[in-house]
């Protein structure tokens, strides 16, 4: 599996966390920045960055941390084909894939623990889209 991976400057530190926690489950993850170097960034660069290679099918998911989450979830969600959930326990993170087919998972740096992150990371990336009655939900968001 191929995950992007990006943060603002709030989650930086949570981005490199999650970035050697996927590594070392032998994922390939495209860490789209935050540089370590920049101080500050706008976040919806890096939900474009990675929402762009989503769409392009360089990565299957993506996973973006802010502050809340809220702001990378918002942004990226303006993409079309995107469907960005903000978690913060590992039922929603669950449900947000195996209900919503979400392809990206937002996290706050600043309302969630390290732990509670990584947990989240692990539900997300290990439910499935169920189908059925959902796809019949996802299509009438998509206006069919």
């Amino acid at each position: 599996m191929n995950i992007a991976l990006a943060s603002d400057h709030a989650g930086r530190e949570y981005k490199k966390m999650i970035g050697e926690h996927l590594a070392a489950k032998n994922i390939d993850v495209a860490d789209l920045g935050l540089p370590e170097e920049q101080i500050k960034a706008d976040y919806p660069n890096y939900a474009r960055k990675v929402a762009a290679e989503i769409i392009a099918e360089r990565a299957e998911v993506g996973i973006l941390i802010c502050g809340t989450g809220t702001g990378m979830a918002i942004a990226a969600n303006k993409i079309r084909g995107i469907r960005a959930a903000v978690c913060t326990c590992e039922i929603m993170a669950r449900l947000a894939r195996c209900h919503n087919n979400a392809n990206v998972l937002a996290l706050g740096a600043r309302v969630i623990g390290p732990e509670l992150a990584l947990a989240l990371v692990d539900a997300f990336m290990a439910a499935e889209f169920e189908g059925g009655r959902h796809q019949q939900r996802l299509d009438l968001i998509e206006g069919g």
